[in-house]
């Protein structure tokens, strides 16, 4: 799986790990993350991730 990152902060977004704290189960694909998902950290959308 592809590990996209943040253009803004460098959060790095791993399909295998997910983001369980925003309820994102474990082995989501980035284009399945709902279109309303923000980074973590910084809170950007995920128009401003770029593929690692």
């Amino acid at each position: 799986m592809e590990i996209w990152i943040c253009s803004i902060c460098g959060y790095e977004y791993n399909p295998e790990n997910g983001d369980p704290e925003n309820g994102i189960e474990p082995g989501t694909k980035f284009e399945d993350l709902p279109d309303d998902w923000v980074c973590p950290v910084c809170g950007v959308g995920k128009d401003m991730f770029e593929k690692k």
